[in-house]
């Protein structure tokens, strides 16, 4: 009996410490205010609640509701905040997770990784590199050639066709 009250607070310890983890790190929540110019409330007005959540909450949409999940066009997908090129459907693949899923990001420069323990395990949170926007996590159980799975929210892009964005570029 001493053994399973022993491990039972052991077990409660473990999760307390992995929390306090988690809650140190850095709010995303501070993170809006002052990013391009605008503070929270500019933000909630420019996003939908999904996307503020996603975007600066750390929120995750619910599997299989994305409206670019099952795109299939040609083109660049930038942050729906910051308009950041992060990834290129020339990346993208079905992973049949329910979320749009890419093997790499359009340049090692666009996306930021960090440590991620909200769940009480370490993840890998990606986040644009311009202007921090959490995108989703990057798991290592994806195709060649990287071996890696973008698992990205929907909520926190655009897709820009392939020509529309040619022409953008050269303006």
């Amino acid at each position: 009996m001493k053994k399973i009250i022993l491990l039972i607070v052991c077990l409660g310890l473990a999760f307390t410490v992995y929390q306090a983890i988690g809650s140190a790190k850095e709010k995303k929540d501070d993170l809006p205010e002052g990013v391009l110019g605008l503070t929270k409330e500019e933000w909630k007005q420019r996003l939908t609640p999904l996307e503020y959540k996603v975007i600066w909450e750390e929120g995750t949409e619910r599997a299989f509701t994305g409206d670019l999940l099952n795109n299939k066009e040609k083109g660049v997908y930038v942050t729906v905040g910051c308009k950041q090129p992060v990834f290129h459907s020339d990346q993208k693949y079905d992973s049949k997770t329910g979320w749009p899923s890419f093997w790499q990001p359009i340049s090692k420069d666009a996306i930021e990784e960090k440590a991620d323990y909200k769940l009480g395990i370490k993840r890998i949170e990606v986040v644009s590199s311009e202007c921090g926007e959490h995108l989703g996590h990057v798991f290592e159980d994806g195709p060649p050639p990287t071996g890696l799975r973008y698992c990205i929210n929907s909520a926190a892009l655009d897709f820009i066709p392939q020509e529309e964005f040619d022409k953008q570029q050269n303006k």
